[in-house]
């Protein structure tokens, strides 16, 4: 009879303690639910705590708040390209208006009869560079959406890089005549690397470009070699610039002075860290002593 009352009373005890849990659960479930609803309808970013402490409920709350982290990171990153996205709508809005303002207003002067010959060739002649702009302008943005692609191609073969950064130098050697430049030139050791030779050209052009269009004092330009990478280096004085015009130098449409219209697309630096991180490598700017220095990397890896 007491063996009885005994199991009665531990069923009675399970029981209670099944229950017990059971309605703590559900009053958990319903605490969590309300935290969701009101963090799903915006009314809180507060995340998800619980009062009813189970391993399991524990894990699961745990998941539902790495969940929300992903979702702020998300939604962040989306307000982010937006708020690009308009940026560059708006820089190249105006950098199209100036041009093409500049070409509609000339082309009402030449159909005036009171154009002479001397005139008439004036005004076409700043038409053609108006338009050449304009050409430059838009090949440079559709170049950057296609780079910035998934599925952007990357022919990979192995390159002499020192001859490349040669074969560039060489092609600018006019713009650096121009500009009363002689640059520093250290590139006395053979460097070979695996990457796409189109885009290596397009980076050291655009790098050079820059370097040439904004020093004041010199340029240098080194190759090396290092124990996994080789790194190409490109600097130049730059008094002008700022701790913030480095930091956003990679920025499409950027210029370090806005004023400065008609004196690049503010694309090329973008294009060329674009390129650099398909092939895998990287470039970077800082500025020291007055220095804007230019790095580019490309890992070493592949070569037999």
């Amino acid at each position: 009879m007491k063996n009885m009352i005994y199991i009665t009373i531990a069923v009675i005890i399970v029981l209670l303690y099944v229950f017990i849990r059971f309605y703590l659960l559900k009053q958990e479930i319903k605490n969590v639910t309300k935290q969701l609803h009101l963090l799903n309808n915006n009314a809180t970013e507060k995340k998800i705590d619980i009062r009813y402490f189970d391993k399991n409920f524990e894990r699961l709350a745990k998941e539902i708040n790495c969940q929300i982290d992903v979702t702020k990171k998300a939604n962040a990153e989306k307000r982010l390209t937006e708020n690009e996205l308009k940026q560059a709508i708006s820089h190249i809005s105006h950098d199209i208006r100036t041009p093409m303002t500049s070409i509609l207003g000339y082309i009402q002067f030449l159909e005036s009869d009171e154009v002479t010959p001397e005139m008439r060739k004036e005004y076409t002649s700043i038409i053609k560079k108006s338009a050449q702009r304009l050409k430059v302008l838009l090949e440079d943005f559709f170049e950057l959406s296609i780079i910035e692609q998934a599925d952007y191609p990357v022919k990979v073969e192995k390159i002499q890089l020192n001859q490349l950064v040669s074969e560039v130098l060489l092609g600018l050697y006019e713009e650096f005549h121009q500009r009363n430049l002689e640059p520093e030139i250290n590139i006395n050791t053979d460097v070979t690397i695996m990457a796409d030779p189109s885009a290596v050209k397009r980076v050291i052009e655009n790098l050079l470009v820059n370097a040439v269009k904004h020093a004041n004092g010199n340029v240098s330009i080194t190759l090396e070699q290092l124990h996994t990478s080789a790194q190409l280096t490109i600097s130049n004085s730059a008094d002008q610039l700022s701790e913030l015009d480095v930091n956003h130098m990679f920025d499409r449409f950027y210029k370090v002075d806005q004023t400065r219209t008609g004196k690049g697309t503010g694309l090329g630096l973008p294009i060329a860290k674009s390129l650099m991180e398909k092939m895998g490598g990287g470039l970077t700017a800082e500025l020291v002593d007055e220095q804007l220095i230019m790095k580019c990397v490309w890992h070493l890896k592949g070569l037999s």
